[in-house]
């Protein structure tokens, strides 16, 4: 018979509620406990794009070519350029055997419906193994009358126009999505209505087309799919409001956790799996794992993704495991008037604007965080601080942050010049070469290829960041109309350390001598990526997520996975 001793599931976002289901769905009782009064946590707010090679889904809709072996030459090219000494064999084996399974297994037991992102490449389409669709999956328009009395309880991105779909966005533009025609900036104050198919639970409810409804799409769209199928389960608790400060431990083992409520401390027994994503808002664990300061950081993901599962495993002897600073996923991006307060783009990345250091050059490709973040912060040859400088063209066009196009920028966000050598005074830059260096970018631009670093050759960025209706290319246009404008850039987390709590390839938390903790698992973002190592492609975290929530669950239901 299963041990009926709930397990006790730390987080309450995507990782954490797959977890509690997958143990449910095998006989086990799970107890979700989250500090905030919201469920979601990071993922909530994410594009809500979950990264799988070999997946039926494509196949399903009839885009072939993809496999377990292709993928892992893609990931295995990607991890070769950078610290591949991170790479965990074993994890990216397991994760390559069981994530095509793992999304099947959510989707039978009817925790979301998935449908590949169309048209969306591979991050690094230079490498072997890429492809130009097929691996990305998201949720089918979900309404949120399913959720009943959670759906006040349910996060909602200010960062992705929730309501619109992959396809939209992708037509018109990211930036474009999220501007209505009066101007306004989409976000949890507005939601806008899409088409929506009918939706079936696992009890065969089923909700129609309607004119008022709820739809919801991207990470917050995810986690209320998985969040509609956790609820329906009786055996499955979720606890709000309960932030978890200590493990309990018996000769070694994790058998619980002591919490603090609004009502005082509980404690609870059962085996402890961490869910808590990573240490954005915790400045300290910043300064450590990244070596950034807080003028040059920020974070979209929740201001409760406090480094809490860190601190967590490191009280009871769990090892920290450390990827490189400057492959962590992290964006270029500045102080904004939405969501915690920063914001992060696509404006980098759309036509009339660059990236350079204090000297003004151009230092990396600047549509493409990847190389912006690792040549920024490059052991090395670090360019810190850094800045976003863009003409009028750009302010017309595509606005910035909440400021729609054409707009005014909000007094002290953004420095603007009549020429771009008095931008540079203002803003600390060498000012002559910033202007010659803006004279060859807009050579480039009018040609649409940059022969310096290549802004433009990445498919991903051109699709998903650029503008589609900008010539003769979606992420160059010149920096020639006065007046000009610039602001120094900050790093903005999205809830992805990558660095964190070291763990084995079935989600067990290991001790700094590399041994078991018993009792302890972790799952989601608050485990350091060493399954892919260095390499990274948006959806892998939330990919790798739900697999080791998949795995966790079944080991703790005592069902291990084979």
């Amino acid at each position: 018979m299963t041990d009926q001793t709930p397990v006790i599931v730390v987080g309450a976002g995507l990782s954490g509620l797959a977890t509690a289901l997958t143990s449910a769905l095998n006989g086990r009782p799970a107890i979700v406990l989250e500090a905030a009064d919201l469920v979601g946590g990071a993922a909530a707010y994410s594009g809500g794009q979950v990264w799988v090679g070999g997946n039926h889904v494509a196949v399903r809709e009839g885009i072939e070519g993809d496999s377990k072996e292709l993928t892992e030459t893609y990931i295995r090219d990607v991890a070769s350029h950078l610290a591949p000494e991170v790479l965990d064999e074993q994890a990216l084996l397991r994760w390559l055997d069981t994530s095509p399974d793992a999304m099947r297994y959510f989707e039978d037991h009817g925790a979301i419906r998935w449908t590949v992102v169309p048209g969306l490449a591979d991050y690094h389409n230079e490498a072997q193994g890429a492809l130009p669709q097929g691996r990305y999956l998201t949720n089918e328009v979900i309404d949120g009358s399913v959720l009943g009395e959670w759906r006040e309880k349910l996060r909602y991105s200010p960062y992705f126009p929730v309501g619109t779909t992959y396809r939209e966005l992708l037509t018109k533009g990211r930036r474009a999505t999220y501007v209505d025609d009066g101007g306004e900036e989409q976000g949890a104050t507005k939601r806008s209505h899409a088409g929506l198919p009918a939706f079936g639970l696992s009890d065969g409810t089923a909700f129609e087309k309607a004119a008022d409804a709820d739809p919801l799409t991207y990470g917050t769209g995810v986690v209320a799919s998985f969040l509609a199928r956790v609820t329906q389960d009786e055996s499955i608790q979720i606890r709000t409001e309960h932030r978890v400060v200590e493990l309990l431990t018996e000769d070694g083992k994790v058998v619980g956790v002591r919490a603090e409520t609004p009502d005082g401390d509980v404690e609870l027994r059962g085996p402890v799996v961490l869910a808590t994503s990573t240490y954005d808002w915790d400045p300290e664990l910043v300064t450590e794992i990244l070596g950034l300061s807080e003028e040059d950081w920020g974070s979209v993901a929740p201001e409760t993704l406090r480094g809490d599962g860190i601190k967590l495993a490191r009280q009871v002897g769990g090892q920290i495991a450390r990827i490189p600073a400057n492959a962590t996923p992290i964006l270029p991006g500045w102080r904004s008037e939405v969501g915690t307060g920063f914001g992060y783009g696509p404006e980098y990345a759309m036509p009339h604007s660059m990236i350079v250091d204090r000297t003004g050059n151009r230092y990396c490709n600047d549509s493409y965080w990847v190389d912006i973040v690792r040549r920024t912060l490059d052991p090395a040859d670090k360019h810190l601080p850094f800045f976003l400088v863009w003409d009028d063209q750009h302010r017309q066009k595509y606005g910035l942050a909440a400021t729609a196009p054409g707009g005014d920028y909000p007094e002290g966000l953004v420095e603007s010049a009549d020429t771009l050598e008095e931008l540079g005074e203002k803003l600390g830059i060498d000012a002559a070469q910033l202007a010659r260096t803006a004279e060859r970018f807009s050579d480039f631009a009018e040609k649409g290829e940059d022969a310096d670093w290549g802004r433009g050759s990445i498919d991903y960025v051109n699709t998903f960041a650029g503008d589609p209706e900008n010539t003769p290319s979606p992420v160059l246009g010149t920096i020639t109309k006065a007046p000009f404008h610039g602001l120094r850039l900050r790093f903005v987390g999205t809830g992805i350390g990558t660095s964190g709590v070291r763990i084995d390839s079935d989600g067990r938390v290991l001790d700094e001598a590399g041994t078991r903790i018993e009792g302890l698992y972790a799952a989601g973002s608050v485990a350091a990526l060493t399954t892919t190592g260095t390499a990274y492609n948006s959806g892998i975290a939330l990919g790798r997520g739900l697999t080791l929530a998949y795995l966790v669950g079944h080991e703790l239901s005592g069902d291990p996975v084979a």
